[in-house]
């Protein structure tokens, strides 16, 4: 009985050979090619050559085409292989029954051996017809380099020899012989020295499926080749590509198999040392096997995030690493509203996108390229769009909003680490990377980098009048414009200038009077010369960074006529006893002065406690905070300004939130 299942075996594997060399010719067995397409699936016991064949599944009845590798695949790839997921348990019928039960450690090796068999015939697909009929084809028709080729193959035909030739026949023999010798441990340290080979397979991979997809795209017959073998029956509906994959598969498995052994192995078994050395020789092969993998996810990843991008020649580059993406919302310096945006980071460049309608192709079109090489990051604090933050780069300067405190600081941290290691390659590149909490003083440019940097734009509702001339804005004769160096909210007559810059490739530009003379060096004209400020012409900026006080303010009552119902009030620390009311928190000049000195401060009626007055020889200013805690704030700096209190140091008195 044991010779006729041994003479079974080796007819089994035979049949699994021949599948493969009929497979260029019609007519081909289709129980041969059942019979190897259960051998090649993973820990499945094949029936007898004489039992009856499982009959195909419906996903195998309805695939007619070749299936490329996706990305579902690759990334399940080694949990299946770390749980061990992939070893299906054996049919009903095959196992043995009660009495018979054979030791776990032998149904390992039997699982290895049958995998095996099923690898080695893979291995002849490869070698034997792809490679061979490939070379063939170029040695004939000159259509595509012959090196080509066996830069694609690399080493495959001296693994297939080494499989087929010694280290299947040597586990074949071992089980042969299990009754007389219960052991593989010394026959895999033999052997294994020889997997390093897998080393030089493993590095030409992300190279040779490169090369692969090149020529089919470039050559023809090279494409003939690869359709006629994929859709025969021996390539079971794979592609080429898929086929490869295995000799970076099989090195895993063996660690897995070898693993489980290991735990099986009874503490006082013959095998267990040689095993356990085994192992460990197998392990270090085996780490060739799952870089090769994650380099394939990266790269899967990689080719399908440029598919959603329409491919575009100038963002295409299997170098980048995907650090971060997902949506974003974009504060508009126009717009009352955020908009939605997306984003991706890599490595080198930032993508700023907008989500097509009709996503038909490509599933966003690319506004924005920033690089990350000069790139800086900062938390906004602006009370209307919590969890904002600037991204300012040479190309543009981005405000965005997150959904959450910890989106923003993961986004935050993506940022920084792209910028980190970009300013770790670059030596000479000065580092000037802002810390996450953020500087107020870094809100306005500097004056070294005006020009070579995007400024970040003054939101058109933050002002009310030019930034410069502090003429007020209307919707007929004076409208907005921004200054493309500094940022500022400027009208016509004070953007009617045009200097190059740096960060647009040094095309000229609209820039306001100020930038126009530094950026160029230009003497203005004396009619277009600042006039000498009025008294109200200080800046809320500059009271809002240096105040003892400031925030938003409703104004109740008709004694402010018509400047609305809501102010932005500032109590300065350089006048500290005068209160300036401004339009908009960015505005150059305010539209009311208050001296305070002399003013009593009351508070409303119950009916609102926000509310509070200013009181003073028939002068009655109305005012309401947004809370009780803001009005208690204000009414404390009022009544120190009203009875001519001053700051002693920079700190002192500072009641702003």
């Amino acid at each position: 009985m044991e010779g006729a299942s041994k003479e079974e075996k080796l007819a089994s594997v035979s049949n699994l050979v021949t599948v493969f060399k009929n497979s260029r010719s019609p007519g081909a067995a289709p129980r041969a090619h059942r019979l190897e397409a259960e051998h090649h699936r993973p820990g499945c016991r094949p029936p007898s050559p004489a039992g009856p064949l499982e009959k195909p599944t419906v996903g195998e009845t309805l695939e007619s085409r070749p299936r490329t590798v996706s990305r579902r695949y690759l990334s399940s790839l080694k949990n299946k292989l770390s749980s061990g997921a992939w070893r299906k348990s054996c049919q009903p019928g095959t196992c043995p029954g009660p009495g018979m039960q054979e030791p776990e450690e032998k149904r390992i090796v039997q699982e290895l051996l049958e995998t095996e068999q099923a690898y080695v015939a893979r291995l002849h697909l490869l070698d034997q017809v792809f490679f061979q009929e490939l070379l063939k084809e170029a040695r004939s028709s000159k259509a595509f380099p012959e090196d080509v080729v066996r830069l694609i193959f690399s080493n495959i035909s001296s693994i297939y020899q080494f499989h087929a030739q010694f280290f299947l026949p040597e586990l074949q023999q071992r089980l042969d012989d299990w009754t007389t010798t219960p052991r593989i441990g010394d026959v895999i340290q033999k052997l294994a020295p020889f997997l390093k080979m897998y080393s030089e397979y493993v590095k030409n991979f992300e190279r040779a499926i490169e090369l692969l997809a090149t020529w089919t795209d470039k050559s023809l017959p090279f494409q003939d080749v690869l359709t006629r073998i994929q859709n025969s029956e021996a390539s079971g509906s794979l592609t080429l590509q898929h086929h490869m994959l295995e000799p970076v598969q099989r090195i895993p498995r063996y660690e897995l198999l070898l693993k489980e052994y290991v735990q099986k192995l009874p503490a006082q078994a013959p095998d267990l040392a040689d095993a356990q050395k085994a192992l460990d020789m197998i392990f270090s092969a085996a780490q060739h096997s799952n870089t090769a993998i994650t380099e394939m996810e990266r790269l899967q990843e990689l080719w399908e995030v440029y598919q959603r991008l329409g491919l575009e020649d100038d963002i295409v580059d299997p170098s980048n690493t995907l650090l971060r993406e997902g949506p974003v919302l974009k504060i508009s310096f126009r717009r009352s509203g955020p908009m939605e945006r997306y984003l991706f980071l890599f490595n080198n460049m930032l993508l700023y996108c907008v989500p097509r309608v009709i996503q038909v192709g490509a599933h966003f079109q690319v506004r924005t390229r920033i690089d990350v090489a000069g790139m800086k990051v900062r938390e906004l604090t602006d009370a209307e769009f919590p969890h904002s933050f600037l991204v300012s780069g040479k190309q543009r300067t981005l405000e965005l909003q997150a959904r959450s405190q910890e989106e923003m600081i993961a986004w935050m941290q993506a940022f920084q680490a792209a910028i980190d290691q970009i300013e770790k390659r670059n030596e000479t590149f000065k580092a000037a990377v802002q810390s996450p909490e953020g500087d107020p003083q870094e809100q306005e440019l500097q004056s070294e980098e005006l020009g070579l940097r995007a400024p970040q734009w003054v939101r058109d509702k933050m002002v009310t009048m030019c930034m410069r001339c502090r003429e007020p804005f209307n919707a007929l004769k004076r409208r907005r414009h921004h200054c493309r160096a500094c940022g500022y909210v400027v009208c016509a007559r004070c953007s009617d200038y045009r200097a190059e810059l740096k960060y647009d490739s040094n095309r000229p530009n609209r820039v306001c009077l100020d930038c126009y003379t530094f950026l160029t060096g230009n003497v203005l004209p004396e009619d277009k010369e600042d006039k000498r400020r009025g008294i109200l012409e200080k800046g809320s900026v500059a009271g809002s960074e240096q105040s003892l006080m400031c925030s938003f303010l409703q104004l109740v009552g008709d004694k402010w006529g018509k400047s609305g119902p809501r102010g932005w009030c500032v109590i300065p620390r350089d006048d500290p006893l005068v209160l300036y009311v401004y339009a908009a928190p960015q505005d150059m000049r305010a539209h009311t002065s208050i001296p305070l000195l002399g003013y009593q401060v009351t508070t409303g009626s119950q009916a609102d406690p926000r509310v509070f007055q200013l009181q003073q020889s028939g002068q009655l200013y109305t005012f309401k905070a947004e809370t009780e805690e803001l009005r208690g704030r204000w009414v404390k700096a009022m009544e120190r300004a009203a009875s001519g209190w001053s700051p002693r140091g920079p700190n002192d008195g500072d009641l702003s939130d």
